[in-house]
């Protein structure tokens, strides 16, 4: 019985242990007492058929290969070159060293504080070409998401991997990992992965404080936008210019392609609208990156007091508002493909009134249905509660509506969806509080109660997008 539950745990550490070190402890502690146990012929039989059992997993498991073998590098034929070039622990060890020597931490050692800080200088005296970004590479680094491709790499994991000295990070709306629901708090804390501690910009509040600014000498800016005045990431973004500029720091803007970019469209924001989920009278698409939106920001003067933010922005290469983008990560929770970011604009109308927009399914904004609607329609849903939705709306209800996981990519905003739900719905409380705050207006409310056509509803908005799209003219980096 002992041999069987041996046998169990090996092949559970093979499977589940990532560390090499506790791996191979794992196959010395299993063959030492499966030796222990039986006579030397068997020993010698087992231990040959585990070595190659092993051996065989590790040569066609292309994870396990590169961890023990570097095998992704057809440059080097050493294998001590491969470790130089490749295994952190090679300059750890060779830090450790030089620490030792220099601090004589003989009988009570420096602490982990200090140790830490010695490491992270004598890191950062390298040369950048030799750093070692190896354990941001491969496709088993437990910084990344689980749901990106292999050559995606956090922008934390890539500073750190460059020895830079990272303080804080600042988390917008969903959180530090994307994880949180629309509209739910988001607490501060420290990121498991990297031990840095985070600062919500989406809970007590939504603008750095002089305090949490204290001692930063610049701030990065990277967050993936989707294009749309009430995705709130813009939002932040006016915050965090706002912060900076009271307090001298300058900002960096990595700027990033807006899958949404190419095209304009929607009613413009009027100044007594403003909120959080609109705070710049812009459309609803507004055909801008993240980038060119802080130049315009800051060229309108939007801030405060009308001050300006020390402002850089990183551009794109390659990039025209017409190219095509799929985002290799969902943006946040409700996002989960290229259609639904391509609709959202056309069905988070829905958000201010009783039709969900398919929260509480794997469909989100792909889909909008209500238990209100007719039930002559011919699609339906059930909405329950799943991760980005604790409490979708009409959660466990049956709600008829429409599936538009296939139309066609949208170049203008839809409102005959929005229109059509009108019309079909059952109760007189179609439209609650937050519809305005997302129009931005509240003439498109007043329109739809009136019956008017999307062709007029949409000519009532070209005076107004004129006027932007001359004011956008001034800002933009890329044609």
């Amino acid at each position: 019985y002992s041999s069987l539950l041996l046998i169990i745990y090996f092949l559970f550490m093979l499977f589940v242990i990532s560390s090499r070190s506790a791996l191979l402890i794992a196959v010395v502690v299993f063959l030492t007492t499966i030796i222990y146990e039986i006579k030397p012929l068997q020993s010698f039989l087992l231990v040959v058929g585990v070595g190659l059992i092993f051996s065989s997993i590790i040569y066609t498991n292309k994870n396990l290969s590169s961890r023990f073998f570097y095998s992704e590098d057809s440059i080097r034929s050493s294998f001590i070159d491969k470790i130089k070039t490749h295994e952190p622990r090679y300059d750890i060890w060779q830090f450790s060293g030089q620490i030792f020597k220099e601090e004589k931490p003989y009988f009570f050692g420096i602490g982990t504080f200090k140790t830490q800080e010695l490491l992270v200088s004598k890191y950062q005296l390298m040369p950048i070409e030799k750093r070692k970004n190896w354990f941001i590479e491969r496709n088993f680094n437990t910084h990344k998401k689980s749901n990106v491709n292999k050559e995606y790499v956090h922008l934390i994991d890539s500073l750190l991997s460059l020895g830079i000295h990272i303080k804080k990070v600042f988390a917008p709306e969903h959180g530090f990992r994307g994880k949180a629901d629309a509209g739910e708090l988001v607490e501060g804390g420290i990121d498991h992965a990297t031990s840095l501690p985070i600062i919500s910009l989406y809970g007590k509040n939504k603008k750095p404080s002089k305090e949490q600014l204290k001692d930063i000498d610049l701030v990065l800016f990277d967050i993936q936008d989707v294009g749309t005045r009430f995705y709130t990431y813009i939002s932040t973004l006016h915050y965090v210019m706002e912060a900076c500029s009271e307090s001298d720091i300058p900002l960096v803007v990595l700027d990033r392609p807006n899958p949404n970019g190419h095209y304009i469209d929607g009613p413009v924001l009027t100044k007594e609208h403003q909120s959080f989920v609109g705070m710049h009278p812009v459309p609803v698409v507004y055909g801008m990156t993240i980038g060119e939106y802080a130049r315009m920001i800051n060229g309108e003067r939007w801030l405060s007091d009308g001050i300006k933010a020390k402002l850089t922005v990183i551009p794109l290469k390659n990039y025209t508002h017409q190219t095509r983008y799929s985002l290799p990560i969902k943006p946040s929770p409700n996002l989960p493909n290229d259609q639904a970011i391509n609709l959202y604009p056309s069905l988070c109308f829905f958000e201010g009134t009783n039709v969900s927009a398919g929260r509480g399914t794997d469909m989100q904004f792909q889909i909008y249905g209500s238990p209100y609607l007719s039930d002559n329609l011919t699609f339906s849903f059930n909405p329950s509660p799943n991760q980005g939705a604790k409490y979708p709306k009409h959660s466990y209800m049956i709600c008829y509506g429409e599936d538009l996981r296939k139309t066609p990519r949208l170049n203008t905003l839809n409102l005959s969806w929005l229109i059509k739900a009108y019309e079909q719905n059952t109760t007189k409380n179609f439209f609650n509080q937050f519809f305005t705050k997302l129009a931005g207006t509240n003439k498109l409310q007043s329109q739809l109660e009136r019956r008017l056509t999307e062709k007029a509803i949409k000519q009532s908005w070209k005076e107004a997008l004129d006027q932007f799209k001359l004011i956008r003219k001034n800002y933009l980096i890329y044609q």
